[in-house]
């Protein structure tokens, strides 16, 4: 396997109070190498959002070790942690999180703003992965202005933006219809081949039995995890 992004070992977590806590992560122990497409499935209140939250940062393990391409997170602070989530992961979301008063190059801007960016180079960059999305045309458009295909392809220029080292895709087709789906699978295929790491929760099983490794949770823990899918595109 390429160098390790994401090494789990013995994570667990809980909610509630220390007197009657509710675990809904069990001993998760799960290595991702670079440049993998691994898709994370299970049943609703299976534990698979939760484990996205700690892979993303943005909730922390009870107990158990996370590092992230070679950085152990489990004892930075609040920001320490929220500098390496911006600098190291690249977020794509089923409701797209777009911010509706920006303009879709501002969007794509946002994660290089935070990472104090020169304006001009935000700007550039931007404008850059905009393009390779197929949205040159829309810089000056606002999120209502777009379909849902559109505003998941600024989602994804915008995950990219600071060259992350993971990209966290959260149910990225759920909102779209059958062919704007399509196109944005299609887009995290070619991302993928260009040597990108993914990771991306899906409920549906099309969509899973076209990916190269899938890991299937259920009641907290890791059931299954098994590799051979394919990532041709369409029919594959």
């Amino acid at each position: 396997m390429n160098r390790a992004i994401v090494e789990l070992a013995g994570v667990h977590k809980d909610y509630g109070s220390a007197e009657a806590p509710l675990r809904v992560l069990r001993a998760v122990e799960l290595t991702i190498g670079a440049g993998e497409f691994v898709g994370i499935v299970g049943a609703s209140g299976s534990g698979k959002t939760t484990l996205m939250n700690i892979v993303g940062c943005l909730d922390r393990a009870t107990e158990g070790r996370y590092v992230l391409d070679g950085e152990d997170v489990s004892g930075l602070d609040d920001d320490r942690l929220s500098r390496l989530r911006n600098r190291s992961i690249g977020f794509v979301f089923q409701s797209f999180q777009l911010i509706p008063q920006l303009t879709v190059l501002e969007n794509v801007e946002v994660p290089l703003y935070y990472g104090r960016r020169p304006r001009a180079e935000r700007q550039t960059r931007a404008q850059e992965l905009l393009a390779a999305v197929g949205l040159s045309h829309r810089l000056r458009h606002h999120p209502a202005q777009l379909s849902g295909g559109e505003c998941q392809r600024v989602a994804v220029a915008r995950a990219l933006a600071n060259e992350p080292a993971l990209i966290l895709a959260d149910e990225p087709t759920g909102n779209l219809d059958t062919q704007s789906g399509e196109d944005v699978m299609q887009l995290l295929f070619e991302l993928h081949r260009a040597g990108r790491t993914i990771v991306m929760v899906t409920h549906n099983p099309e969509i899973a039995a076209r990916l190269p490794r899938v890991v299937e949770m259920r009641d907290g823990a890791i059931v299954r995890d098994t590799r051979g899918g394919a990532t041709q595109g369409a029919g594959a």
